[in-house]
């Protein structure tokens, strides 16, 4: 029982962990070089796709169209992006603005001779063999790639997250203290009770039956 609850503790955590991962923000510093509109067909990956621009939106389709940003890191590896509305449905980003958005990166693509960075602000992970894409969200023109982005959103948040885990941790210990620990201590004295009051008349019997023999 002690491996199935640390099996259990650790895939939730696990889980949890990258449920937080995949939706929490975060910040690329890039370059970039194309923003372009794809065709995409969906399939075991559909999970990782938003949706259609938010007043556009019918019935479920396998494909439609989708608009990429593709961009290089200072160190020349690749980075490709999506940009979707989130709309009103999860993650709760509240992105409206997908075609404004592209706008904004196609004024801002540069060359490798002339280069201009830009803070990327996206969500979501980059996965060539299942075809995932981060969702961009926002972009920031920076003087160069040293720049750095405090992400103080996500530092506050978990720091709140932790905060409130650790409130409802205390509560359920006092909780546990107060009114199961009692009952259970309580349980276990019946047991003991009730193991002893057996223990005793089997030997009782015993004594009988020895009693019995020897008559």
């Amino acid at each position: 029982m002690v491996y199935v609850k640390w099996v259990i503790l650790v895939t939730f955590w696990v889980l949890f962990g990258s449920v937080l991962h995949y939706t929490l923000p975060q910040h690329d510093v890039v370059r970039v070089v194309s923003t372009d509109v794809r065709r995409v067909d969906f399939g075991a990956n559909s999970i990782f796709w938003a949706q259609q621009d938010t007043a556009q939106e019918t019935a479920t389709t396998v494909n439609r169209d989708v608009r990429f940003v593709e961009a290089f890191y200072e160190n020349g590896k690749p980075m490709v992006f999506r940009n979707e509305d989130t709309g009103w449905g999860w993650p709760p980003y509240f992105k409206l603005d997908s075609s404004n958005l592209q706008a904004e990166l196609t004024d801002l693509v540069s060359t490798k001779a002339e280069p201009q960075w830009v803070v990327l602000r996206h969500y979501g992970w980059r996965n060539e063999f299942y075809s995932i894409y981060p969702n961009a969200i926002s972009v920031k023109p920076v003087d160069g790639p040293d720049y750095s982005a405090t992400n103080w959103f996500n530092i506050v948040f978990l720091t709140l997250l932790a905060a409130l885990f650790w409130a409802i941790y205390v509560r359920w210990r006092r909780f546990r203290r107060a009114r199961i620990d009692p009952v259970l201590a309580d349980v276990e004295d019946s047991l003991y009770a009730a193991g002893d009051a057996l223990s005793e008349k089997r030997s009782g019997v015993r004594r009988w039956l020895g009693s019995w023999k020897k008559k």
